[in-house]
C-alpha cells in the first residue's frame, strides 16, 4: 500500500471519534448526538440531537438517564412575560417522517447536577427510552457547536430567540 494511503487511514481512525455518530433502534433514528463543553465550575449542562421516525406509528421519548448527571430530563425552552424560561416537558412525541431537534434555545436533554466536567473533545453516554423502540444508549459527544455536524446549527442559534413563541 502506498504511504498517502495510510495516511488517509490513520487520520480518518485518530478523527472520526471526535465526530458524533448516528444511531437506530427500531424505527428510531437518532442522529449526531452533542453537547457543549462548559467550564468545571458548571453543575448543569444539555445534550442535542435530532430524532427521527423512520416507521408509520407515532412514538414517544418517555425518559432520558445518563451516569454523567444526578438527573436528566426532557426540557423546552419558551418566551414567558418577555423572558426566556426552560421548563421540562414529561414525555417527547416523535411522530413518523417529521425529524425533532433538539438544540440550543428549543428542545435539549437537560443534564442536572453533573458529575465531571464537560470537556471538549471527551463524550458520556446517554441511555434514551422510547415507548415503542425501546432503550438506545448513544454516546454524546462533547464539542463546539460549530463541530457538531449541523451546518445550520451556528446560524440557529444565532437567530432562535426570533423564533421562539410562547408556550
Amino acid at each position: 500500500m502506498n504511504r498517502s494511503f495510510m495516511l488517509v487511514v490513520a487520520l480518518i481512525a485518530f478523527t472520526a471519534p471526535a465526530i458524533a455518530s448516528d444511531y437506530m433502534q427500531g424505527d428510531m433514528h437518532i442522529m449526531q448526538p452533542w453537547s457543549r463543553p462548559l467550564p468545571a465550575v458548571s453543575t448543569n449542562g444539555a445534550a442535542y440531537m435530532t430524532l427521527m421516525n423512520t416507521g408509520g406509528t407515532a412514538d414517544k421519548l418517555i425518559a432520558v438517564s445518563t451516569p454523567a448527571a444526578k438527573k436528566a430530563e426532557i426540557h423546552n425552552h419558551f418566551m414567558e412575560g418577555g423572558l426566556m424560561k426552560m421548563r421540562p416537558v414529561g414525555a417527547l412525541e416523535i411522530a413518523p417522517g417529521t425529524p425533532t431537534v433538539l438544540q440550543p434555545g428549543g428542545l435539549h436533554v437537560m443534564l442536572m447536577g453533573l458529575t465531571a466536567p464537560l470537556v471538549a473533545g471527551e463524550s458520556f453516554p446517554l441511555t434514551l427510552e422510547f415507548e415503542r423502540a425501546g432503550k438506545v444508549e448513544v454516546m454524546i459527544m462533547i464539542m463546539d457547536p460549530e463541530q457538531s455536524g449541523d451546518g445550520q446549527m451556528k446560524h440557529d442559534m444565532k437567530h432562535d430567540k426570533s423564533k421562539m413563541s410562547g408556550g
